[in-house]
């Protein structure tokens, strides 16, 4: 990688070059006017015999120069060193899972979210090469992680993910599936896939809408129910007591295999009903493959040389030069 520049953003203080060298010269033009309104020439020359235009210069000169260096270096000049797989093949992959209170159903032992836990990191781990998001979401959608290679990151989130994070309630697939899109680079109409993990519980209606959307963006979904269809209740974790429902019956959670499966076939995903997890994973893997792979730098692996100093280093002296060269001449004495 050629040398570049960290924050081009400051590259508009170099307009300040040449607004000072407009005003010197509205300086010289100044000088020259107020000279001829003080008269007698030969008295001018007397009065200012010592005064050296061109080390005046020198000096607006010296600074012009400094200001210059010194906005390279905010601006960080800078040199791709070595790295670690710094260009590499892999996709762009988001997942959402469901942390609503209907995934501490014990249907899929010990709990649906831990299943799901289980299943996430075991697909972390055998994507090496590939950037992975994180959205978790209840009754509101958050964005965890943004997409990074940095892998040990994401499974240490999935790890500590809990139904308490997140105050709404609700399973807003809806929602889950706009944030995950946002991760992704909308410049980019290739590549991406979000990998959904909920129960379908609380079914949004505008899911589907929303998975044929992001369709027509080149998204994929693959959706993994976690559940069964037949239910279990909803166990609280701090009474270790069934969940009731306002006529006092137990709530009973059951796992919706058809909205599920309708967000994936919108977007030529697969269905996957989360059973062991090897195999789910297997599974997603080989539908994984199926996306067309890419190479992508990631900057956070790399390893950069930076010109900073050295033109901060040029900024000083030539500010010091600036401020002990004086104005005046040395006169020749007698």
């Amino acid at each position: 990688m050629k040398p570049h520049f960290q924050h081009t953003q400051f590259a508009w203080l170099l307009v300040a070059i040449p607004f000072l060298v407009l005003l010197f010269f509205f300086l010289l033009r100044w000088k020259r006017k107020v000279t001829k309104r003080m008269g007698d020439k030969r008295l001018v020359k007397e009065l200012t015999g010592n005064f050296s235009s061109v080390l005046f210069s020198l000096k607006f000169i010296l600074l012009l120069l400094a200001i210059a260096t010194g906005v390279i270096a905010v601006m960080n000049l800078r040199k791709a060193g070595d790295a670690d797989g710094v260009n590499r093949k892999g996709i762009d992959v988001v997942i959402a899972m469901d942390v609503s209170k209907s995934m501490l159903a014990a249907d899929l032992p010990p709990s649906r979210l831990e299943r799901a836990k289980q299943f996430v990191n075991k697909l972390i781990s055998t994507m090496p090469n590939d950037r992975i998001g994180l959205v978790l979401f209840a009754g509101k959608a958050y964005l965890q992680m943004p997409l990074t290679t940095d892998h040990a990151a994401a499974q240490l989130f999935v790890s500590s993910a809990r139904p308490d994070i997140i105050p709404q309630q609700g399973t807003v697939i809806n929602e889950a599936l706009k944030m995950s899109a946002n991760a992704f680079n909308t410049a980019e109409r290739r590549f991406k896939s979000v990998v959904l993990i909920s129960d379908g519980e609380d079914h949004d209606a505008n899911a589907i809408a929303t998975a044929n959307d992001l369709a027509d963006q080149g998204m994929m979904i693959n959706t993994v129910g976690i559940g069964s269809p037949e239910g279990a209740n909803i166990i609280d974790p701090v009474t270790g007591e069934p969940k009731m429902d306002a006529s006092g019956n137990p709530v009973v959670t059951r796992l919706n295999e058809e909205a599920l499966k309708s967000i994936a076939e919108s977007t030529n995903g697969v269905y996957i009903r989360l059973e062991g997890s090897d195999e789910a994973v297997e599974a997603m893997k080989k539908q994984l493959s199926q996306i067309e792979s890419k190479a992508f730098g990631d900057v956070s692996l790399m390893n950069f040389k930076t010109y900073y100093w050295w033109f901060a280093g040029a900024m000083l002296i030539l500010l010091l030069a600036e401020f002990f060269i004086p104005e005046r001449k040395k006169l020749a004495t007698a």
